[in-house]
């Protein structure tokens, strides 16, 4: 069977958008199912496909795997020739840093500035742990940008697994209308100018409206 990747609203999921965009990379055949999110009957409707009852899931003929890491790393392993992770060694240790981080850290971000795609407002005040959190984000960006600029836009040159980890990131930084330095501001408009992300935000922008 094809694979299917099981999602919640595309404009509020944004871990189901990091499976979404690293199932792209992969050139993968994969359907889509939506679950929607905040309905009395999603955990329930979730608890069908995950044993966690969260999003993102990647069902294979094997059995599903949930969590968006552990769904990038199955994509890696099964699509090599995708090249989703970076080639050189020290990049790619570099690369599993920084998608680490992400994946357990950050969570003032998180909690003041869910994503929502189709939000266009600064929050009335930034509280003092969400701008550490963004100063750490734009450092890592800054970091990655200084030493990969010479073989392309995205974090490590060429797209990425990390950049299907950041997008959520800079998405969030676009809605709630977060003033950045030069370096993050490109990478943020990297990040929209992606197809496979376009893509995802034109559809959330319907789901809103719709």
């Amino acid at each position: 069977m094809a694979l299917q990747l099981v999602i919640g609203d595309k404009n509020y999921s944004s871990w189901s958008l990091r499976g979404a965009l690293v199932v792209d990379l992969a050139g993968a055949d994969c359907e889509e199912l939506r679950v929607r999110l905040f309905q009395p009957d999603s955990r329930a409707q979730l608890l069908r496909y995950s044993p966690t009852g969260k999003v993102p899931v990647l069902l294979t003929e094997q059995g599903a795997v949930w969590d968006s890491l552990a769904i990038a790393e199955y994509l890696a392993e099964c699509y090599p020739e995708a090249q989703l992770w970076p080639q050189d060694c020290q990049a790619r240790a570099l690369a599993r840093s920084i998608c680490a981080e992400m994946h357990s850290g950050f969570t003032a971000l998180r909690s003041h500035m869910p994503m929502d795609l189709a939000r266009d407002k600064a929050l009335a005040e930034l509280p003092d742990e969400v701008q550490a959190d963004i100063d750490r984000i734009c450092a890592i960006w800054a970091g990655c940008r200084e030493r990969y600029a010479s073989t392309g836009n995205y974090l490590f040159g060429q797209v990425s697994i990390a950049d299907a980890f950041f997008s959520p990131v800079a998405a969030r930084l676009r809605s709630y209308r977060v003033a950045l330095p030069t370096a993050a501001a490109a990478y943020v408009e990297t990040i929209y100018r992606w197809p496979a992300f376009q893509r995802w935000y034109q559809a959330a922008l319907q789901e809103v409206k719709g």
